[in-house]
């Protein structure tokens, strides 16, 4: 079975690259199973229905959150509908909170099971992912497909998290900092891990904003107004992750990335 994931949708600029890219990478890759994160598709923070119904019509099976997940309220008008495979991070805390942090989906006849955590480190105060992910995984089932999207802020809070569930869980791979790392791997020969993806959008922003306000932010140490670049020329960074489907561990996880500048994983 492979497996694509592809990084933090940030925008318009988001959008049009999955729209753009998305079903070429597919079409290239044949994967059985398709995850976008789109936690920052509405301008930057949030998801609207729209941004969620472009994702999926251009390719995603499934679509992640993060820690901008509530930051559009129209996500509640459809986080809850159980047609629309779209998550938020499983250990929000409390059981009033909408939507969902994980789901199953049947594969060719295989059970595959999509996790959404965040971490807490430099983040928000919210139900420790360790504890959350151990209770959840021990409900279930054992001889099943079972990927994590952890959005978190430290690479050593990412890297513990995929050490502590190897061979519990098929793939760890890290959303968050929308810088794609280079350390994919396959731990123990059982649990894949990509410390962060990166992220799809503006490749001429500063992690998908506007560079002025972020770089006068550095210089003054005043509040500025961070803006999307919304005129940036589009790029896409990804995953592909092959797993056995009879022993659930990953055999490999390879990174990539398209740029105007690198446009090789497309020639």
């Amino acid at each position: 079975m492979k497996i694509l994931f592809v990084g933090d949708v940030v925008g318009s600029v988001g959008i049009k690259a999955i729209e753009t890219y998305l079903p070429e990478i597919k079409q290239r890759v044949k994967p059985q199973l398709t995850i976008v994160n789109g936690e920052n598709a509405a301008g930057g923070k949030g998801t609207k229905e729209p941004d969620y119904q472009k994702i999926t019509r251009a390719g995603a099976d499934v679509v992640t959150g993060g820690n901008h997940t509530w930051d559009k309220r129209e996500i509640l008008d459809f986080i809850d509908d159980p047609k629309k495979n779209i998550l938020r991070p499983y250990n929000f805390p409390g059981e009033r909170v909408p939507g969902r942090g994980f789901l199953e989906i049947n594969v060719n006849s295989k059970k595959v099971y999509v996790i959404n955590m965040m971490g807490t480190a430099l983040m928000r105060p919210i139900d420790n992912p360790f504890i959350a992910a151990d209770k959840l995984v021990d409900t279930l089932d054992e001889d099943a497909v079972k990927f994590v999207d952890f959005h978190a802020e430290t690479t050593s809070e990412k890297i513990a998290f995929a050490n502590y569930m190897v061979g519990r869980v098929s793939a760890v791979v890290g959303t968050h900092t929308h810088v794609q790392t280079n350390d994919a791997q396959v731990i123990n020969k059982q649990t894949a891990l990509l410390t962060d993806v990166g992220m799809t959008g503006s490749y001429d922003g500063i992690l998908g904003d506007k560079k002025e306000p972020i770089i006068n932010n550095f210089l003054t140490q005043r509040p500025n107004k961070f803006d999307v670049d919304e005129d940036g020329r589009m790029q896409i960074n990804f995953c592909v992750i092959d797993i056995n489907d009879k022993t659930n561990n990953a055999r490999s996880i390879k990174n990539y990335v398209i740029t105007p500048n690198n446009q090789t994983f497309l020639n």
